[in-house]
């Protein structure tokens, strides 16, 4: 018993595999008794019949990833059992139809009723079918499959790191999205071969029916002294009963490849799918019982049958109808909705609600986004983006409110900082928005549009056209990461209208659990909390996240003593951050490129701040907004970040100036670049 559960074991441990494959490769040359080919001959027909339910009841391809092995598997044991029969069928074809086996025997002579012409036409037949229909459309498919796949792999790329820069992924997500692709591919790419398998065994079966068929006559005849008439006749139903065993299970097999390989890539059953798309719309089944019943009526035709087929469909699209009607008119409840107070309750100060610091408000068209009853996966995506950038911004972002507005347009939205809108747009929610990154390599037919977060050129496309627009270069995206990524961008450009009281009060709570003595003798003795708020929220506005709060604390607690001017304070706080303001606009480069300002330039702006002469003139303003846009367009160009290094004194005002007008543009002062930061001076703005 011992040795039994052992060798279960090893089976089980991964030694299983090797083991069949070695038995199927040893059919070939070992010979079998009758009563092995009979066993044989059943767990193959059953084998293949688990293959196909398998391909039918799967959700996904990629759930069957394995098929492709399967194939080769399946395959090796039909063309195994083939020769092992055809060693059987020649040495004692002679001594009648048994001696192959009953199965081989029992197709030989029920199923095509003991005539060996009827055999070869059935066979011919079912070769036909096999090869030139499911064969050849399955291998076609897998072709243009694999290619399309792999044409579409780097835009697939594209869309993941972009999802995962706007916060819509986490890297563990990023990371099974990137391992789904490669296995997507891999999947396809196998197929695309694993398809000449079938070709391959389809051509062997007619072959071996050949030589089975000559052979054995010629044999029966010559060593065994049979009459002709008698050996074609046993030769031929041995032969055929043969082929026919193994054309079964490989039009089976041929039919689970063609299946597997025209599904499509959701997640989806075949039957759900089939019972949804063919049999779920009643207009369909009205008109074909209608037609149906109009030939029913026909003199001549085969009245009943049409005429029960008409009445079945045009029963089964009325009860469509009438369901469909019922859930149309059943009214769905409204949670958004309040229920309306009494007439008789007084009002208090419950009825002034107070405004949300972001919100979200939809057209009726695209309620369906948010909806997830209706499979709207954008609530999903906005936790996605507020979870990344908080993580970014180094505080907790407001939770986001969602709600619809019949005011605005069908398609359009809007987003509201403290109620307040900021922002709106337009989707088209049964497209996807195709993205021109810079560099593609043709047109697409749709709906022209622009990207509102970044006002690139997009089109909006039907979802048919995904891969094909990702093959050509395009991002393809769905409207809700549209939504998403608009309201990302929106949240960094008034990170600084959300940072409240409150949230730098949690801020200042976490670095007291680490360092107590920090914060109690930050606030409120040595600074109040509305300063530290104000320089918090100036941070922001420039761009500088706070996850480096305890050095910000640090900071303030340091320059605190000697001034409580938040713009002073600010300064300060930017110098000791230096190394980690630089790093978030370099990386880990060796070297910064910068800008400066010219010595004429640099006086006039100088004393323009300290007050000793006039205020900067309209047409100085605007000459210098136009060359510091040049030299944001001339660096994007290189791939590297615009940086303009000024003096202290007029970091600041020079940062207000430019911060609308020109926002890829960061202006660092001299005491801000670390001492180890290696410049190298990309030009001087005149």
């Amino acid at each position: 018993m011992s040795r039994a559960a052992g060798v279960m074991q090893s089976l089980k441990g991964g030694a299983g595999a090797p083991l069949v494959v070695l038995g199927m490769l040893a059919m070939v040359t070992v010979p079998l008794s009758p009563l092995v080919l009979d066993a044989f001959f059943t767990i193959n027909i059953a084998l293949s019949l688990v293959v196909l339910l398998a391909v039918v009841y799967v959700k996904r391809p990629l759930e069957f990833s394995i098929f492709p092995s399967v194939l080769l598997m399946v395959t090796l044991l039909r063309l195994a059992l083939n020769v092992a029969s055809t060693r059987v069928v020649l040495l004692h074809g002679h001594q009648g139809s048994a001696a192959a086996g009953h199965v081989i025997e029992s197709f030989g002579n029920f199923v095509i009723g003991g005539s060996y012409a009827v055999g070869i036409v059935v066979f011919a037949i079912l070769t036909i079918i096999n090869f030139v229909v499911v064969t050849k459309g399955a291998g076609r498919i897998s072709e243009v499959s694999a290619r399309f796949i792999l044409d579409a792999l780097p835009g697939k790329q594209m869309a993941i790191d972009a999802d995962l820069n706007a916060g819509l992924l986490s890297r563990e997500e990023a990371k099974a999205r990137r391992e789904e692709v490669r296995e997507e591919a891999d999947f396809y790419g196998s197929m695309d071969g694993a398809s000449k398998f079938i070709r391959g065994d389809a051509i062997a079966g007619i072959l071996i029916l050949v030589i089975n068929l000559i052979g054995g006559m010629l044999i029966g005849m010559m060593q065994h002294g049979l009459p002709f008439a008698q050996a074609a006749e046993t030769y031929s139903l041995l032969a055929i009963g043969d082929g026919l065993v193994a054309q079964l299970p490989a039009l089976l097999v041929s039919t689970a490849v063609a299946m597997l390989v025209t599904r499509a890539t959701t997640e989806q059953e075949m039957g759900e799918a089939v019972n949804r798309q063919v049999f779920g719309h009643h207009r369909a089944l009205t008109v074909s019982a209608v037609l149906l019943g109009i030939i029913g009526l026909v003199p001549g035709m085969p009245n009943i049958p049409f005429l029960i087929s008409a009445a079945v469909l045009g029963y089964a699209a009325w009860r469509m109808q009438k369901k469909a009607k019922e859930e149309a008119e059943k009214p769905a409840p409204d949670p958004s909705i309040a229920p309306p107070p009494s007439p008789n309750a007084e009002l208090s100060w419950d009825e002034v609600r107070p405004t949300e610091p972001l919100a979200l408000e939809v057209g009726y068209r695209l309620i369906p986004l948010v909806d997830k009853a209706q499979g709207g996966e954008l609530l999903a995506r906005l936790k996605g983006v507020r979870r990344k950038l908080t993580q970014d911004m180094g505080f907790l972002i407001p939770a986001v409110h969602v709600r619809d507005n019949l005011e605005l347009a069908p398609g359009h939205y809007r987003i509201l900082v403290h109620g307040v809108p900021v922002a709106m747009g337009e989707l088209q929610p049964d497209r996807e928005m195709a993205l021109d990154p810079g560099r593609v390599f043709g047109q697409l037919e749709g709906i022209p549009t622009r990207d509102p977060a970044f006002g690139l050129d997009a089109v909006w496309i039907v979802p048919g056209q995904r891969a094909h627009a990702e093959s050509l270069g395009y991002t393809v995206v769905d409207p809700a990461t549209v939504v998403a990524t608009h309201l990302s961008h929106v949240v960094r450009e008034k990170a600084s209208e959300l940072l409240g009281h409150d949230e730098v009060q949690q801020l200042l709570a976490n670095v007291g659990k680490a360092s107590p003595k920090l914060v109690e003798e930050l606030t409120p003795k040595l600074l109040p909390l509305s300063t530290i708020v104000r320089v918090l929220q100036a941070l922001l506005a420039e761009k500088v996240p706070l996850r480096q709060m305890r050095q910000i604390v640090e900071a303030l607690l340091e320059h605190g003593a000697i001034t409580q001017d938040p713009a002073q304070l600010v300064a300060a706080v930017r110098t000791a951050l230096g190394r980690f303001i630089v790093q978030e606009l370099n990386g880990l480069n060796e070297e910064l490129p910068v800008f400066t300002l010219a010595p004429a330039l640099e006086r006039v702006l100088q004393d323009s701040v300290s007050g000793q002469s006039a205020a900067m003139e309209p047409g100085l303003a605007e000459r210098l907004h136009q060359n510091l846009s040049e030299c944001v367009t001339r660096q994007e160009s290189k791939g590297e970040p615009a940086v303009l290094l000024v003096p202290t004194s007029i970091r600041s005002s020079i940062a207000r100036l430019v911060r609308h007008s020109v926002p890829q543009l960061a202006v660092l002062a001299y005491g801000e670049v670390p001492e180890d930061k290696r410049l190298r001076l990309v030009g001087s703005i005149g």
